[in-house]
């Protein structure tokens, strides 16, 4: 089904008149049942159309009960008290993760937010004058700010890896540029946040073992979405936030750290009393597991509730709900080409939840306003979020609608009636 969606989208570039019908068959990944369930655990779909999951979905009631529960308790013993009394609820933030990523419980580290998290994995590799960092055209705009800050600091390069024709990395140039060059640092974008390509961070993540390269994922966009097992991936830094597809709390996410670089005594810059010990006036000891790139201080009511979203999203099956959010973008991508002057801006090998368009005649603002106003929540990707993909592109924003397992295929109808009355 992804293929075809791509061939379609291919064809419609080639042929602006060519047109196909959306697909009458809707899989049967998940019940009706089921998605009744999702619904009325998430209330708020029952008012809005949210197709702004890349940004920050809506929440389960698990995930603000959790949340709740933890800030009662604060109010009525405070913080401190709250936190050790519910020692056991945080800590079972580090096993949902490891069993959400494959890993270790003492490979996870949490986190104030994914860029915090890559922030921290960056400053723990020793980067030195003409190193190289190779990444690609579809870097999230904070991640390729920090490369730009290393590079003005410690004078290393920085390149990007060719694009295939069909859209993302062209896997064979990248291998052949790791073996020539041998960087420092590969780092790619699981999913970009302005389009809906997924890159395949596998096969990258094997030359990069090969090469004994360091291996930076931002999988941002896709954790709660597909998927991730970090033993396949091969990454040694893998970063999330909790707000997105995930659909937990805001201000939370978490690092993956592999145990190369545990072994390899690699830690970020800035420590604290809870990252090392202070063992004598002059000297200190890291934490030996990945704790070493935390902070003490957490927001322990957002932390239980990434934990709650992290459990709801395992018993649904990261697999069903990859499946499932395909199917949704890809029946929305064929249905809103087909309104004017829309140009459907995703392509790839495959493609996930995320669709992005780009209207010439619309101001993105008023039309973001416009479409809140009817109830559809969506979100803009500015060209300074993610320049090189749009530059490319030659557009100057897209407007962002993001799909997930609460979503379905009846809301995927109105969001689009909704923007055909808005632009025509």
């Amino acid at each position: 089904m992804r293929q075809c969606v791509n061939v379609f989208i291919q064809m419609r570039r080639i042929f602006p008149c060519f047109l196909i019908a959306p697909s009458p068959f809707s899989p049967m990944i998940f019940s009706q049942q089921e998605l009744a369930q999702f619904r009325a655990d998430t209330p708020a779909s029952k008012e809005v159309i949210h197709f702004n999951n890349a940004g920050a979905a809506l929440q389960p009631l698990a995930v603000q009960q959790a949340v709740k529960d933890h800030l009662d308790l604060e109010y009525r013993l405070g913080g401190y008290e709250a936190a050790a009394q519910r020692a056991k609820h945080s800590q079972a933030f580090y096993s949902a993760v490891a069993k959400l990523l494959n890993a270790q419980p003492t490979q996870i580290a949490y986190m104030g937010s994914s860029t915090d998290a890559y922030n921290r994995a960056l400053s723990a590799i020793s980067f030195a004058p003409d190193d190289l960092i190779l990444t690609t055209e579809n870097d999230y705009a904070s991640n390729h700010l920090a490369f730009l800050q290393i590079a003005k600091h410690y004078r290393v390069r920085i390149e990007m890896a060719p694009e295939c024709e069909e859209g993302g990395v062209d896997i064979a140039a990248l291998q052949q540029m790791l073996r020539d060059q041998r960087p420092k640092l590969v780092a790619v974008t699981h999913m970009p946040t302005s389009n809906g390509l997924i890159q395949d961070v596998a096969a990258i993540g094997q030359t990069c073992r090969e090469m004994d390269v360091l291996y930076l994922v931002d999988a941002c966009q896709t954790a709660g979405q597909l998927p991730l097992d970090v033993q396949t991936i091969g990454c040694d830094f893998l970063t999330a936030t909790s707000r997105k597809f995930l659909r937990g709390p805001r201000g939370c996410g978490f690092l993956y750290v592999s145990q190369r670089v545990l072994d390899q005594n690699l830690a970020p810059h800035y420590l604290d009393l809870h990252s090392a010990i202070w063992t004598a006036p002059h000297a200190y000891d890291l934490q030996v597991d990945a704790r070493r790139f935390e902070l003490w201080e957490r927001n322990h009511a957002n932390l239980q509730g990434m934990v709650a979203a992290v459990q709801y999203a395992q018993q649904i099956g990261l697999n069903r709900i990859a499946d499932y959010t395909a199917y949704l973008a890809d029946e929305f991508r064929q249905r809103i080409v087909e309104l004017p002057s829309v140009q459907v801006m995703d392509y790839g090998k495959q493609l996930g939840a995320i669709v992005t368009i780009h209207l010439p005649s619309q101001d993105p603002q008023a039309l973001l306003q416009s479409l809140r106003a009817v109830g559809l929540h969506t979100s803009i990707s500015w060209q300074d979020y993610a320049r090189h993909d749009l530059l490319r592109k030659n557009v100057p924003w897209g407007l962002r609608c993001s799909l997930h397992y609460y979503n379905t295929i009846e809301e995927v109808d109105k969001a689009t009636k909704k923007i055909f009355k808005i632009i025509c």
